[in-house]
């Protein structure tokens, strides 16, 4: 479920600048997706061009496998108590800051680096700023395959519609890359979502929400055109 609307010149210019937050001897999450692909092929450039040596801690198989195709040494999550910093896209930014995540089906390890991280820094285009979160994106929630009717009843109760997340070129469901399922979830408009999210975290069977609230102290955001792209800096108050 991704915006149609994102500019491929203004994603490559806020993952250049992403790229530069990280600095020689660090050990920095790596999160997923496409504006994140761009960051780590600007990274893999400089470890390349500027000889800078870095260590990256991948949030997916995706993610792994293209730092180490281009070059960049990678470290597992589970080998990593503590990181430097932490960079990662989003599908939805609020005013606030807070977010939702978990378009690539990686919210649990992108949560866990998050919280790793001494600091942590959210990438995206203008296309990913709204008013309120859940306006243009459903809450991903990954769930135990075993507890998937249990927690579908549970959201159901909480008023939310859940919609179990179904593979693009393959028959059945996602699977994540901790072996376990996905739903989308819509909740009314008037839904309290910090509310929400803690009355997910109560349901047995459920691994953890796409709701990131007060993590990232930094959003970088391209813009403009593609003849004239812009960027500029969100900061949590």
């Amino acid at each position: 479920m991704k915006n149609t609307q994102s500019n491929p010149e203004t994603k490559k210019l806020v993952a250049a600048q992403g790229a530069r937050l990280i600095e020689d001897g660090m050990v920095a999450g790596i999160g997923t997706g496409s504006t994140m692909a761009f960051l780590i092929e600007e990274l893999a450039r400089r470890v390349r061009d500027e000889g800078i040596k870095i260590v990256g801690v991948p949030t997916s198989f995706q993610s792994r496998i293209l730092c180490m195709k281009l070059g960049i040494p990678v470290r597992d999550m589970q080998d990593t108590a503590s990181l430097d910093l932490a960079i990662d896209g989003a599908d939805e930014v609020d005013p606030s800051l807070d977010l939702i995540k978990g378009g690539g089906a990686s919210q649990t390890r992108e949560k866990i680096v998050a919280f790793m991280a001494k600091d942590f820094v959210v990438i995206v285009d203008e296309s990913k700023l709204v008013d309120k979160l859940g306006s243009t994106f459903a809450i991903p929630v990954e769930v135990l395959p075993a507890a998937l009717a249990y927690v579908e009843r549970a959201i159901r109760e909480l008023g939310g519609d859940p919609n179990l997340r179904i593979g693009l070129r393959k028959d059945g469901p996602v699977v994540t890359d901790n072996g376990n399922l996905l739903f989308d979830v819509r909740f009314p408009p008037a839904a309290d979502l910090r509310s929400v999210d803690q009355a997910l975290h109560a349901i047995p069977g459920m691994i953890e929400t796409g709701l990131f609230f007060g993590t990232a102290k930094k959003v970088l955001v391209g813009g403009g055109t593609a003849a004239q792209p812009t960027l500029k800096t969100l900061t949590r108050g």
